[in-house]
């Protein structure tokens, strides 16, 4: 069912054209936030000012409390400021000023809000970023990239640095006992520049979970961070630890008015003459991951203006169109009560056919477009509006739920071994491994379940228990490690699965485990030293 908000009556800007336009903000998807994934909404009007909405348990709506709205409802706290930009990550919210300035409000577990605190903590109000004269920004899931005109420092990266996702050649990775393995992944609490950019400008960026794509002022396109499902173009599924330039676009630069977009687990821009190339994992549960970028032929010929891939699902602006496709069960393609929930070829969105689209955003199970008013004729009069509960009607949060800040300096709160997937990846074949266990801001070496695509298909949580929400887990064990960076342990053994269920190993299977894992850091440790030296 495609929706639209009543609060958003001031219009939104039209980057195309240098004149303003009245924009309609309409939404499709589930509108409940009982999903076990983070479930915030963000929007900006012509006058700067910008509304939140949605599940408000980390203080990521920025409202001074732990209040769910289902309404849009105005942060108070940015009313003295021009916000031209804003991103949103699983549990964090990072906004932008007119005059260059970032503020930040969520959850700061991974230091993903920039403020320099290396404190676990919930920021309800918002507290200014460590970045100057910003231009853009965009969040991942536990992370955050800005986009600033300093010389030098086109691009900087703050948060959890678990694949390399921040660009600064390291995980970070490191343990945290001297007579066991137990692993932890130091976070950045202040934005830090990307030093392979240093000589270059990056004017075009998006992000995914768990990696990063950017272009630069000469049209070349880079990937780093996870690479799982070929999401970052390599022709392989290696990690890459710092800004990596895709082949394909070594000799088809991107033009100016080029298109990126990021989603959960694949990666888009659009290339001379609008084409619109994809790469990453296309189908949720079936068909092979597109390990380089291909051009996505149903498109071809499209003037595409706008795009977003979310979970498992991608909506695309062009001409006086909607066009979406992809796996969806909580109506977030818009194509009605009566349509097909999940389709992989793109189709036009019947209901606002002839629409001008401005901008579109997509979430995990929803999707949000941004319509031109002024040629909407009395189609928008044919869709429902949307009003939710008032304010009054909320329901705050536990605060008992609230995590006790520790002192753990800069170090990642991250209850795993190596390798924390996005919160939609596709499980693997199921066996079972370690319980795990809580341990503050420490990592540990047990193994987790991996639910995330599958549940999410199912429409029931995307991303292990509600406590999880900032980052599930996982095991993986590659050989070649990360970007060439260390070894990785060897595979499971042929026959075993790989994936990960709850639940207590017996004794026997737990030692191997443990006996894994402690061979896997000494042979990292080794391979490290060697290096050095």
């Amino acid at each position: 069912m495609w929706v639209f908000s009543e609060a958003d009556d001031k219009g939104v800007k039209f980057e195309d054209e240098e004149v303003e336009r009245c924009g309609e903000l309409l939404f499709c998807g589930g509108t409940s936030y009982c999903f076990c994934v983070s479930f915030h909404c963000v929007a900006l009007d012509v006058e700067g000012r910008v509304y939140t909405w949605g599940k408000n348990k980390r203080g990521q709506l920025g409202h001074g409390d732990m209040i769910n709205r289902d309404r849009p409802t105005i942060v108070s706290g940015l009313l003295g400021h021009k916000i031209i930009k804003a991103g949103a990550g699983r549990a964090h919210t990072v906004v932008v000023t007119d005059d260059g300035k970032s503020f930040a409000f969520g959850w700061n577990k991974h230091r993903q809000c920039g403020t320099g605190s290396t404190r676990t903590e919930f920021l309800q109000s918002l507290v200014s970023s460590q970045v100057s004269e910003v231009t853009y920004v965009v969040c991942g899931g536990d992370f955050t990239v800005w986009l600033s005109s300093v010389e030098g420092s086109s691009i900087l990266t703050a948060g959890l640095p678990q694949y390399g996702q921040l660009g600064h050649g390291t995980d970070n990775m490191y343990n945290t006992k001297s007579a066991s393995v137990q692993l932890a992944y130091e976070a950045q609490p202040c934005p830090k520049a990307i030093a392979a950019f240093a000589g270059s400008t990056v004017v075009k960026v998006a992000c995914g979970t768990n990696h990063t794509v950017a272009v630069d002022s000469k049209g070349l396109v880079y990937t780093w961070g996870y690479g799982g499902y070929g999401r970052l173009g390599h022709y392989e599924q290696k990690d890459e630890w710092t800004p990596r330039a895709v082949n394909f676009f070594l000799r088809k630069v991107l033009p100016p008015n080029a298109i990126v977009a990021a989603g959960a687990h694949n990666s888009a821009v659009t290339a001379g003459g609008g084409q619109l190339c994809m790469w990453g994992k296309m189908k949720v549960t079936t068909g092979d991951d597109w390990m380089y970028p291909k051009p996505l032929l149903d498109l071809s010929g499209w003037n595409i203006r706008c795009m977003d891939s979310g979970a498992s699902h991608n909506f695309v602006g062009a001409e006086q169109s909607c066009i979406s496709w992809g796996h969806a069960l909580n109506g977030q393609l818009g194509y009605g009560p009566e349509g097909p929930k999940s389709t992989m070829n793109p189709k036009k969105v019947d209901i606002i056919e002839g629409m001008h689209v401005m901008s579109v955003a997509c979430g995990s199970v929803y999707s949000m477009v941004v319509v031109d008013r002024t040629n909407a004729g009395d189609k928008l009069d044919q869709l429902d509006v949307y009003e939710g509960k008032p304010f009054e009607e909320g329901t705050a949060e536990p605060k008992a739920e609230s995590p006790a800040p520790k002192k753990t300096g800069a170090k990642a709160s991250y209850k795993n071994t190596k390798k924390s997937k996005d919160s939609s990846e596709s499980a693997e074949p199921k066996a079972k491994g370690p319980a795990p266990k809580e341990d503050g801001a420490k990592a540990s070496s047990n193994k987790r379940k991996n639910s995330e695509e599958d549940d999410s298909d199912s429409g029931a949580c995307e991303n292990g228990s509600d406590d999880d929400e900032n980052g599930n887990v996982e095991e993986k064990y590659r050989g070649g490690g990360s970007a060439g960076k260390s070894s990785g342990a060897k595979e499971p053994a042929a026959g075993k699965g790989t994936g990960r269920t709850r639940g207590r190993l017996p004794s026997a299977e737990k030692e191997s485990t443990q006996l894994l894992v402690r061979n896997w850091w000494k042979e990292r440790q080794a391979k490290k030293s060697h290096e050095e030296h």
